[in-house]
């Protein structure tokens, strides 16, 4: 009796094991979140379940009945690499039993060029350019291809955005390949590929050739076969045969005939020189020899076809040879050498990028018949390694681009950036000398408008157009939440040009405030001043809101700015989209190649500028009220008033085209877009009548007998 419950405990925790074992197994109809189980059913649409692996739960092994077809995973669960929006995205990644991308899609994001902008099938376009590359590849974000890295095209628009998702696919087909054991960990990156030493030839016998390893060999006893083919069909069909467990399917050797010592004494001198000018730079030439019933060759090949019995593995990667990589192999020169019923020599072609140096596997396939059509097969490798007097291996040359792909990926932006940011930074330094030296500047009008125009153009073409470092409020929003949330220094850095241009920012706004970005580096706003100065040229009549009016528009962005802050408490995705009233996006970021709401909205934005100057920055920009908020807490106050200005003189004012001088003289800073006209006006004793007043009274004190009565007035209002 307590035998039958022991036995009946065992049967128990057998099936309870099993059930565990497979617990977690599911239907692909039932996989979370949606994005993922869609995208599975579109892509790998004849995967019937999922199964979690034991090792990493993260992984899941898809199957179509028992066969494997493949592994998928969420990008999450193995980084969090933070994109131009300041949060991770999110990619489902299909790779084959052989780690070979077969499908991968981006199912979140929170990127705004892509939410409210960029076509999401154009992201899509660019992540169907991995399908077939390898896990452990080097890949890269335009440039071109080389024999270490692969060049997939980016976007246009959303260059840092389409970096990032490279890094976040790459890196976790990497991290998953290595936990799967399918490629190799971090620091097994390949060698140089060992040069053969040419000068090294000694004659050697066939048995000191196999013992010092030079020729290698494969000895299969039946045996050990109908152990490799235990519990299948066609061991029960190998069963019902007898007499067939002793003696051996096939003794098999196999020799790199490349280098002399080993190719001269086996092929001889004429056999091997005739080998040596067939093979072309980077080919490899092995001779494989076999006694036994079993043929390496086979009986199935066909002229065109490959050779499916032998394959050669190395690095993970593994190839076969055709008709055309073979040569017959019929006379052998080494002293003592055995008969063989079956010699050939094959050759490993340049495109596998053979490393002869480094230990490599051929691979013998066993096939069994178990029926008419169907067989089962077992594979038996031999290793090879080329002794290492053979050859040398030359010290690695490590290219800029290798050196950088081991960096972060925020450096690697920056080094392929650094023209966009070098001119950057000379126009910044531009700058800070027409700020430094303004006072001198202004006393010369024509000089200044000609560098001020000029400045305006570098601004729109290089900084807008070609570098895309339009600042927007969303970053605004994006480094609030940051602070609250968790800083990370990584969220600023992968975009090197509004990086740069925000620290100037930073350090203008608390210089001379708002004024100098607007009136100077913000493309949207030069777009605007730029058109306004083709107007004026033309002759069209200009326009301006009354000054009580006017002062009270203002409050408008302000109030953008409050509400897209609140909408950014509750959902930063919302946010961005309501940041639409911005017209850079449409303007700059995607040069007006959008739909035609947005594109109406900011071709009107700007065409109102033929009558007025800047109506969206005065009235409506939210970055431009952000910016405003710490102009109090500026440093300098640079730009010279007098006395007069306002009582009685109110010159400047009626020449402000932003309207940032108040009626009574004093100059708005939270307004004002530092054109320096009124300084140009200040210095001019033909503008100012104030300096107009004393010109002219010295010219009349030094006027001898003129009466004080015949001085003309000068109109200060």
């Amino acid at each position: 009796m307590t035998v039958i419950v022991q036995g009946l405990q065992r049967v128990l925790l057998t099936l309870l094991m099993l059930v565990a074992g497979h617990s977690y197994a599911m239907p692909v109809a039932e996989l979370e979140p949606i994005g993922l189980r869609q995208f599975l059913e579109q892509r790998v649409p004849e995967a019937d379940r999922a199964e979690p692996r034991e090792d990493n739960r993260a992984i899941l092994e898809l199957y179509a009945g028992e066969r494997l077809l493949g592994y998928a995973y969420q990008s999450l669960d193995f980084v969090q690499t933070p994109a131009y929006s300041g949060k991770p995205l999110n990619a489902v990644v299909v790779l084959d039993p052989a780690a070979n991308i077969v499908a991968v899609r981006v199912i979140e994001h929170h990127e705004p060029i892509l939410l409210v902008g960029i076509p999401e099938q154009r992201l899509h376009d660019f992540t169907d350019q991995y399908i077939g590359l390898k896990a452990d590849q080097r890949v890269t974000v335009g440039g071109s291809s080389s024999t270490t890295r692969i060049a997939v095209d980016g976007v246009s628009g959303a260059t840092v955005t389409v970096m990032v998702v490279n890094e976040v696919i790459m890196r976790t087909a990497h991290k998953v390949g290595v936990a799967l054991g399918l490629v190799a960990g971090e620091g097994a990156q390949r060698p140089p590929i060992a040069e053969i030493d040419t000068a090294l030839m000694a004659p050697e016998s066939w048995a000191t050739l196999t013992g010092d390893g030079s020729i290698r060999r494969l000895l299969l006893e039946r045996e050990q076969v109908n152990e490799a083919f235990k519990g299948t069909s066609a061991d029960h069909r190998n069963r019902a045969r007898r007499g067939q467990d002793q003696g051996p399917v096939i003794d098999l050797y196999a020799a790199y005939l490349n280098a002399p010592t080993i190719g001269r004494n086996l092929l001889g001198d004429s056999q091997y020189d005739w080998l040596m000018s067939e093979l072309q730079p980077g080919e490899h030439a092995i001779a494989v020899m076999a006694n036994g019933d079993y043929s390496f060759k086979g009986s199935g090949y066909v002229r065109g076809g490959i050779f499916d019995r032998l394959q050669i593995r190395q690095f993970g990667d593994t190839f076969n040879f055709r008709d055309l990589d073979y040569y017959r192999l019929s006379d052998v020169y080494a002293d003592d050498m055995p008969r063989f019923s079956e010699m050939a020599m094959f050759i490993v072609r340049q495109q596998y990028l053979f490393d002869p140096g480094t230990e490599w596997a051929l691979e013998l396939t066993v096939k069994r018949q178990t029926g008419p059509l169907d067989s089962e097969f077992r594979v038996f490798p031999l290793s090879y390694q080329l002794p290492e007097k053979y050859f040398n291996r030359p010290e690695p040359v490590l290219t800029e681009e290798d050196l950088l792909a081991d960096q972060p990926l925020w450096v690697q932006v920056w080094y392929q950036r650094q023209f966009q940011i070098a001119v950057l930074a000379v126009g910044i330094g531009v700058l800070m000398f027409i700020l430094f030296f303004q006072d001198w500047l202004v006393q010369r009008p024509r000089l200044m408008r000609n560098i001020r125009h000029g400045f305006l153009v570098y601004t729109l073409f290089f900084i807008g157009w070609y570098a895309l470092g339009q600042l927007s409020i969303v970053n605004v929003l994006t480094f609030v939440h940051s602070v609250i949330a968790g800083f990370s220094w990584d969220t600023f850095l992968i975009d090197p040009m509004l990086f740069v241009l925000w620290t100037a920012v930073a350090a203008i706004v608390l210089m001379w405030g708002r004024a100098v970005y607007c009136g100077w580096l913000c493309p949207f706003g030069a777009l605007q001043e730029l058109v306004n100065e083709v107007a004026r040229w033309l002759k069209v009549p200009q326009y301006n809101v009354p000054f009580a009016v006017h002062e009270r528009l203002w409050a408008i962005k302000y109030l953008i700015l409050l509400g897209l802050f609140g909408v950014s408490l509750e959902s930063m995705a919302t946010a961005e989209q309501l940041a639409e009233v911005e017209p850079f996006k449409t303007a700059i970021t995607l040069h007006f190649d959008r739909s035609w709401p947005f594109v109406t909205y900011a071709v009107l934005l700007v065409v109102v500028n033929l009558f007025t100057r800047k109506l969206y920055c005065r009235y409506l920009c939210p970055l431009g009220a952000a910016l405003a908020l710490p102009t109090r807490f500026r440093i300098f106050d640079w730009l010279k008033r007098r006395h007069e200005c306002g009582k009685p003189c109110r010159r400047c004012e009626k020449e402000c085209e932003v309207q940032a001088i108040h009626p009574d003289g004093t100059i708005n800073y939270m307004e004002c877009h530092y054109c320096l006209d009124c300084q140009m006006t200040y210095f001019d004793d033909h503008k100012c009548p104030p300096l107009i007043s004393k010109r002219r009274g010295r010219r009349g004190q030094n006027a001898p007998g003129r009466p004080e009565h015949e001085i003309p007035a000068v109109q200060l209002d």
